[in-house]
């Protein structure tokens, strides 16, 4: 019998999120980044889930994805 896969995580899930909003929007990881004044490796991380991001850079990166947190949380929700 296989082993149960389990759900993504919140790192995941919130890193999805950014993910789809950035090729939403056409930007590279290095634009995003850029604009949310943080390094691109770090939302390399963030959007390979392996990152459990700070507030201050939820805040950056929802900026820079031009939405607020709350409407990001709920990409993070679906």
């Amino acid at each position: 019998m296989g082993k149960k896969k389990n759900p993504p995580d919140i790192r995941e899930r919130f890193g999805y999120a950014v993910k789809s909003r950035r090729e939403e929007l056409a930007l590279t990881q290095e634009d995003l980044a850029e604009k949310a004044r943080i390094h691109r490796t770090y939302l390399s991380d963030i959007e390979r889930g392996s990152r459990n991001v700070a507030l201050i850079n939820i805040e950056r990166l929802a900026g820079a994805l031009k939405m607020p947190i709350s409407s990001l949380f709920l990409l993070v929700e679906r």
